[in-house]
């Protein structure tokens, strides 16, 4: 397992040699800058699990270099250290989001286990969410940020990302964790009845409230309301969420009093709120009061590098209490490796499922994989919107050699694109380095300024 990467900013040389001293001796990885703009380009070059601190420092102050840790990369975790302690400062440090605030003389097994803390809850976010992406690695530490919050959260990203697993993070590890999580989705419920369901109802209020009902927020009192699909709420609905995020009350269905709710909510969307807010489909209000701290989550097409290892977890979920030591031909894992999901994570899962029920002698071929994925629907490199338009590259299911339809199409991606791989790599649907290593692999030389490629072999 790769080393824990801190790195450790103070402008007093014998602060930082000390930290250092204490950080590598529990095996960490500590690299040290001596100012915040220093730490700044390490930042922006390669990516740390945890950022230490001083927070009175010559030129940039710890605050500053937090408040620009936060614009470069929301989910960085910062500690802050300081002989300067005030009540105000230390305030402002959790406000923008440090996960602790350390005075000095600081003690050192207190220094340690805090460190510890933070870099533990991230290793539990790492088995609750199974990724090695980078672009997963910041979720999971924005998560950690956001957690500590009661305010409300609005998650966004396509169908099936996993929505309703990342507001279940974020209950676990706030303060509410040992109190419920409630969850319903928006659109799996008639409109006519959402509302009893959200705010409960007095006995007699309609036809068929035949006894009091208790609604999702007041059962959720102290705990977390994850409200999933809020983009499919009625305006008046919406106007009633309202109410209750801002005066922390509701109302039941026919009642006359107001009852007092704690609740923290938080909501998701595979919508484009704004642009129902622009329509008068969706509250402007309403839309800031749960955009107070956002998470978008990525397409499983652009975190590719999951994508073996979602294949692995899901095989052993759903083998697991079996005698059945389920394998893949290799023509079935290079399907599955290089399809592009339109489905996200939920639709890999099935596609395993169906596979393992389906496959015979306990082998996995083509033909226990469901037949979209060989459709013009999402092919295997599928291409993303590129400007006005979009392009699909499909592959044949059978009688080709795999690894030269793969190198074609990216080499087909190249020439559109006059070489360029930033544009390349959206027009496949893969994440920049992706598409590196895919033509490092094929043997293509590529200028690293200017995100051109030349086949070495032309």
């Amino acid at each position: 397992m790769a080393r824990k990467s801190i790195l450790v900013v103070d402008d007093e040389k014998n602060q930082r040699e000390i930290l250092e001293t204490i950080l590598s001796g529990e095996g960490y990885d500590v690299t040290t800058a001596s100012s915040g703009e220093a730490a700044m380009k390490f930042v922006e070059t390669r990516r740390f699990d945890l950022v230490l601190t001083d927070l009175q420092m010559t030129g940039m102050s710890g605050l500053d270099l937090l408040r620009e840790l936060t614009n470069f990369d929301k989910s960085i975790i910062v500690i802050l250290l300081t002989a300067h302690g005030t009540v105000d400062s230390a305030v402002d440090a959790l406000r923008l989001g440090a996960f602790e605030y350390l005075q000095k003389p600081y003690d050192s097994e207190k220094l340690l286990e805090t460190v510890s803390r933070a870099l533990k809850k991230l290793s539990t976010l790492d088995a609750e969410i199974v990724s090695v992406s980078p672009e997963m690695d910041k979720v999971k530490k924005l998560i950690l940020k956001i957690a500590k919050s009661n305010s409300t959260v609005l998650i966004r990203g396509e169908s099936g990302t996993g929505k309703e697993l990342i507001a279940r993070s974020i209950h676990k590890n706030s303060h509410r964790s040992n109190e419920v999580f409630q969850a319903v989705n928006c659109a799996a419920i008639n409109e006519n009845l959402l509302e009893s369901e959200l705010f409960g109802h007095e006995k007699g209020s309609f036809t068929g409230a035949v006894a009091e009902k208790k609604g999702l927020f007041e059962i959720a009192h102290s705990g977390t309301l994850f409200l999933d699909e809020i983009g499919e709420l009625d305006i008046a609905l919406q106007a009633k969420i309202l109410r209750a995020l801002q005066e922390k009350q509701i109302r039941r269905v026919g009642g006359v009093r107001d009852i007092d709710v704690d609740v923290r909510v938080v909501a998701a969307t595979n919508r484009d709120l704004l642009h129902m807010v622009e329509e008068k489909r969706f509250r402007e209000d309403l839309y800031y009061r749960l955009n107070v701290l956002s998470i978008e989550l990525p397409a499983l097409r652009e975190r590719r590098t999951d994508i073996p290892v979602l294949i692995e977890y899901f095989l052993k979920k759903h083998t697991r209490g079996t005698q059945r030591k389920v394998t893949f031909a290799p023509e079935a894992k290079r399907v599955l490796d290089n399809y592009s999901y339109p489905g996200n994570v939920r639709q890999l899962e099935s596609a395993i499922e169906r596979a393992i029920l389906l496959c015979e002698n306990d082998t996995i071929t083509n033909d226990d994989l469901p037949p979209e994925m060989f459709s013009a629907r999402g092919g295997h490199v599928s291409a993303a919107s590129s400007g006005a338009g979009s392009e699909q590259f499909i592959l044949p299911p059978q009688g080709v050699n795999w690894e030269d339809v793969e190198r074609s199409l990216i080499m087909q991606a190249m020439e559109r694109t006059d070489n360029n791989i930033t544009k390349s790599a959206k027009l496949l649907g893969l994440t920049f380095r992706t598409l590196q290593y895919r033509l490092e692999k094929f043997g293509v030389k590529k200028d690293e300024d200017t995100g051109t490629g030349e086949d070495e072999n032309s």
